[in-house]
C-alpha cells in the first residue's frame, strides 16, 4: 500500500503476520544483515564507528561489525545491490544510519528506523514489530525514498512503486522463513 508521511511524501508500506514470538520476529527482520536473504542480488553489512579502524572499512573511521554483534543506534548499514554484489562485485550502494533500534518489550512494539545517507538514495525506512499473541507478531515495513541530487518530488512516487514491490516480495519470503523456523 501507499500512504503519505508528515511531509506528504509517498511511502511504501507492507504488513504481514509472522508465526513467531515478537522477539524472534524482531531478531529476524530488524537486523538488516538478514535482508540479503530476501532481497535479490544484494549483500548487506553492518559497521560501527571506530577511529582506529583500518582502511578497508566502508568509510574512513568505520570498521565492519562481527556477525554476532547486535545492531544499535548509530551503526551504519551498507547494502550493495547489483548482478555481482553477492560475490563482492560493485553495484548500487545504499548506506543507512540506524537512527532508532528498540526491540519489542511486552506490549510495547519494537521499532527500527534507518536513515538513508547516500550516496544515491535519501529517505527513511522503518520496521515495527508488534505482538499479535504469544506466538505471533505483526511486522510493518515502510520506506519513503528518493534519489539524492534531484528534487525529491520527481523521484519519490517512482521509488514508492518499486519499493512496494520489493517489500511485498521480501515479506513474503520472510514469512516463508518464519514458517520454517517455527
Amino acid at each position: 500500500m501507499f500512504s503519505r508521511n508528515r511531509r506528504h511524501a509517498p511511502t511504501a508500506w507492507v504488513e504481514r503476520t509472522l508465526p513467531l514470538p515478537p522477539r524472534q520476529a524482531w531478531d529476524l527482520v530488524a537486523d538488516a544483515r538478514h535482508h540479503a536473504r530476501w532481497v535479490p542480488l544484494t549483500r548487506v553489512g553492518l559497521a560501527r564507528e571506530d577511529p582506529s579502524a583500518p582502511a578497508p572499512g566502508p568509510l574512513p573511521g568505520w570498521s565492519w561489525c562481527d556477525p554476532d554483534d547486535t545492531p544499535r543506534s548509530g551503526d551504519l548499514v551498507v547494502a550493495v545491490s547489483g548482478p555481482g554484489a553477492r560475490r563482492g562485485g560493485r553495484g548500487l550502494v545504499d548506506r543507512m544510519r540506524i537512527e532508532r533500534y528498540e526491540p519489542p518489550l511486552d506490549a510495547v512494539p519494537g521499532t527500527a528506523v534507518f536513515v538513508k545517507i547516500g550516496p544515491l538514495l535519501g529517505g527513511t525506512a522503518r520496521i515495527v514489530v508488534t505482538t499479535e499473541g504469544p506466538e505471533e507478531s505483526r511486522v510493518c515495513w515502510s520506506e519513503a525514498v528518493h534519489l539524492r541530487g534531484l528534487p525529491p518530488v520527481l523521484t519519490e512516487w517512482l521509488g514508492a512503486i518499486g519499493l512496494h514491490a520489493m517489500l511485498t516480495w521480501a515479506l513474503r519470503r520472510i514469512g516463508h522463513d518464519a514458517t520454517i523456523r517455527r
